[in-house]
């Protein structure tokens, strides 16, 4: 029997659920270890928030006086915890170009369309961090989702010919895909790949919502430098060949499918169906536009905890959490510092806790430890995608990562989610700790959300590096098990606003619980003479 992708993953999951049942209470743990997994403090944890959240660091913007005390203050927390320095040179310190980009006098006009279209209503052209002049012209392609995943049984490019064209896409995925497959392959990185590996020069994401409006950046995009001034990472550009990113509202995409005589509502339900729809477009596009560009600089924190083998030593797990926020913007109740306590003061405060463990533990494991405190998630996991293609130690000596953001520690935890594990042998040591800590192991119950490529794990996966993000569960107290509903409303009063401080609703314990999580699953990886493995055939299995 032929299992879709969908189905294998079902599968992947039930049988890591049985193992959990079925070796959970297997798992033994030395005295030391024990005593070290009590020794996170949840005071300490509210103290680590506290200061990381204050007024005065302001929000934590990247390249600011504020981001700069936050450095500052993990630095000296871990060496207080007998972590060592893991960047450049010998520092703590990874530098990080960012570039942020703005577009100016952009044009853009389509043969078969007799009317002036209007920049920021009809459609966007995003800012090109490398070429800052671009005019070019082609003729338009609709490519379905934009994805080419033969191995998954779906290509939107398969007998279609876009060389040299402008390539028009809707977001979303055929609903065979699993949650985490959906998010990768509607990530605007993946697109934009597949756009250039079939000879494109441009790509249109295309709006099916009548009520939307599109999102300009008015406020820029942002990208990393390279030392050459080249484009290291960016999340709306791929190489010099694909020069354009834009989109198009409902009306003109609409528009154009009519001219091509097919509707959006047939082609949305095949390739939603799974049955791909592309088809060239009588029709060109002309585009012209200017970049303009300014630059700063950023840190991502690195230390180290040396493993015990001769040999292991000198391969990493990594624990991750992003550092940044918002910093200062618009006011929402006469508040405009964006202070990020639970996003993601929260999750470096929970590394934090994982060094405290190490710090107790004399005989370390196997493995090394790498604690890296990323700059630029909230600007598109860029800190992490410069740490993953350019890391401060051999990028094939880095085995995992286990990431921590925004662990909504605002209710008592009783189960988990591990996004991306489904994917590798990761499963397995998650089962594990799980199982430890009393917690059950459940699959994501926010899919639409999409939170497996919207933070740092996402990088280290697409870089070959089997990694996860552990979320919260749906199992509550009561026996509702209906906690993402708790979530969906505190998400919409404190999510990326100034009320996400130390004033909001904190459940600190959770936050113990998720330190001493993830510390289990680093630490059993760390253990295991065997690295961590995609699953065979997996869509991030390294081919």
């Amino acid at each position: 029997m032929k299992l879709t992708q969908t189905a294998k993953i079902s599968l992947i999951l039930v049988l890591s659920l049985s193992a959990y049942r079925g070796v959970a209470q297997q798992l033994k743990l030395s005295a030391e270890v024990e005593t070290g997994l009590s020794k996170v403090d949840t005071a300490q944890f509210k103290a680590d928030i506290a200061y990381l959240a204050d007024d005065k660091l302001k929000g934590r913007a990247p390249g600011t006086e504020g981001f700069q005390m936050a450095v500052d203050y993990v630095v000296g927390r871990l060496k207080g915890l007998g972590v060592k320095p893991a960047g450049e040179n010998g520092t703590w310190l990874q530098q990080v170009k960012f570039r942020k980009a703005f577009v100016q006098n952009g044009a853009l006009s389509i043969t078969s369309n007799s009317q002036s279209l209007k920049a920021g209503v009809d459609y966007v052209i995003m800012p090109n961090p490398y070429l800052p002049d671009v005019k070019l012209s082609g003729q338009l392609a609709f490519a379905g989702y934009g994805a080419s995943e033969p191995e998954l049984g779906y290509d939107d490019y398969a007998g279609l010919d876009v060389k040299g064209k402008i390539v028009l896409v809707t977001r979303g995925a055929p609903d065979k895909f699993s949650s985490s497959v959906s998010a990768h392959t509607m990530n605007a990185t993946t697109i934009l790949k597949a756009a250039a590996d079939h000879g494109a020069i441009g790509v249109i994401i295309c709006s099916v919502d009548s009520t939307s409006r599109l999102n300009s950046p008015k406020s820029g995009t942002y990208s990393v430098k390279n030392t050459d001034g080249s484009v290291a990472i960016s999340r709306t550009y791929y190489s010099a060949q694909v020069k354009v990113l834009g989109l198009f509202n409902y009306a003109l995409f609409n528009s154009l499918l009519q001219q091509s005589g097919k509707t959006m509502a047939a082609v949305l339900a095949a390739i939603k169906g799974g049955e791909p729809n592309s088809f060239a477009i009588n029709s060109s596009a002309d585009i012209a536009y200017t970049s303009t560009y300014q630059d700063l600089i950023s840190y991502n924190v690195v230390g180290k905890i040396e493993g015990s083998d001769k040999k292991l030593k000198n391969e990493y797990v990594v624990h991750s959490a992003h550092l940044d926020h918002l910093g200062i913007g618009k006011p929402v109740e006469g508040d405009s510092v964006y202070n990020g306590a639970h996003d993601n003061a929260s999750g470096v405060a929970s590394v934090l806790g994982i060094a405290k463990i190490y710090n107790g533990i004399k005989h370390k494991p196997k493995r090394s430890i790498l604690a890296v405190l990323l700059t630029g998630e909230e600007l598109g996991d860029l800190g992490s995608g410069y740490f993953t293609s350019h890391p401060t130690v051999p990028v094939k000596s880095i085995v995992a990562d286990v990431n921590t953001d925004m662990p909504t520690i605002i209710a008592p935890l009783l189960s988990v989610t591990a996004l991306g594990a489904e994917h590798s042998s990761l499963a397995t040591q998650v089962d594990e700790a799980a199982g430890y800590l009393n917690l059950s192991v459940e699959p994501d119950p926010e899919p639409k959300q999409a939170r497996f490529t919207r933070s740092d794990q996402y990088s280290f996966v697409v870089n070959g590096i089997p990694a996860l993000h552990i979320k919260y569960g749906s199992k509550t107290a009561d026996g509702k098990n209906n906690l993402n509903d708790f979530v969906a409303k505190w998400r919409a009063k404190y999510y990326h606003k100034p009320q996400d401080d130390i004033n909001g609703i904190f459940d600190f314990a959770a936050g113990k619980k998720y330190a001493q999580l993830n510390f289990l699953i680093g630490y059993l990886v760390a253990q295991d003479d065997a690295r961590p493995t995609w699953n065979k055939g997996d869509i991030f299995e390294v081919k």
